[in-house]
């Protein structure tokens, strides 16, 4: 096990306990103030080897442009938090840049990480929401809770997120991993699917692995979750045991499934991801009780 890991259940997009989310403002934007500026998914910083930052208070005004739209978060550390978002013709600085969350990952403060990934799913979820799903009337905000709601037909209109369950099956010292067709060349990772209508997360563990690779589980523990904002889902991580079954992809999402032992893992995803904190948890505690070293 990699030991500059992050620890046993820290992930990436993860609420920071000093943030305080909140719907209404208190007073107006200032210098004080912390911008997540948004262009579709994509967040703007000032970009260097060393790191990455937030655009400050004056540099908003040198935009060029008016915001699509603008949305209060709460507090960080007692400074008020926007998100703001801009369209393709917006004029930015030459010390300035357009980047997706992924690509910053490790270059931008966690704290500010976490509360991006969060203004990413806000700015997303205002967006398509500017129209009642039922009548097509024009929606409005409501003033005491984050929601949309229709004045005509009072439908409300809350952020969407999209429960999704991984994963990793043990067997012995083997792990099953699988890869996609659209994975990078040579990479493997843990089962994952969405959770359907009127399905548990552990009916929706056992249907995902059958259906993706014919193995039955038994077992199944929780891991740890990860809010994923690509564009609005919870990842629900799981270990389970090998309960039965042989291998046998489905054509249609698996290109290749193995059992790889321990000490012999393919290219396994990033550290940005959840499934890469599955695989290394899962690995040490497989090492540990057979007496092993990481």
């Amino acid at each position: 096990m990699n030991r500059d890991a992050p620890p046993f259940g820290a992930m990436p997009f993860t609420a920071p306990e000093s943030y305080l989310g909140a719907v209404r403002e208190i007073g107006e934007p200032d210098d004080q103030s912390l911008y997540f500026v948004f262009q579709q998914t994509l967040l703007l910083v000032a970009d260097s080897a060393s790191g990455a930052q937030l655009p400050a208070h004056q540099e908003l005004a040198r935009l060029g442009a008016k915001p699509l739209r603008r949305l209060y978060l709460g507090t960080l550390d007692e400074r008020a938090c926007y998100a703001f978002e801009y369209g393709a013709d917006t004029g930015i600085a030459q010390d300035m840049a357009w980047k997706g969350l992924r690509a910053l990952y490790g270059k931008l403060d966690d704290k500010l990480f976490a509360l991006a990934g969060r203004a990413l799913q806000y700015i997303d979820w205002d967006r398509t929401h500017q129209f009642c799903g039922r009548c097509g009337t024009p929606t409005r905000h409501r003033e005491h809770e984050r929601a949309r709601e229709c004045p005509a037909c009072a439908l409300i209109a809350y952020p969407r997120i999209a429960p999704a369950v991984m994963c990793l099956v043990r067997r012995g010292q083997e792990i099953l991993l699988a890869r996609s067709p659209h994975f990078l060349p040579g990479m493997y990772s843990a089962l994952a699917g969405f959770v359907e209508p009127g399905e548990s997360l552990e009916q929706c563990l056992a249907r995902e692995v059958l259906e993706e690779t014919g193995v039955r589980i038994a077992n199944p523990r929780y891991f740890a979750s990860q809010p994923w904002p690509f564009p609005h889902s919870l990842m629900i991580a799981f270990v389970a045991d090998y309960a039965g079954g042989e291998i046998t992809p489905a054509p249609d999402e698996i290109e290749d499934a193995q059992w790889f032992d321990i000490d012999a893992l393919p290219k396994i995803p990033a550290r940005i991801s959840i499934a890469r904190r599955l695989i290394d948890g899962a690995v040490a505690e497989m090492r540990a009780s057979a007496g092993l070293r990481t």
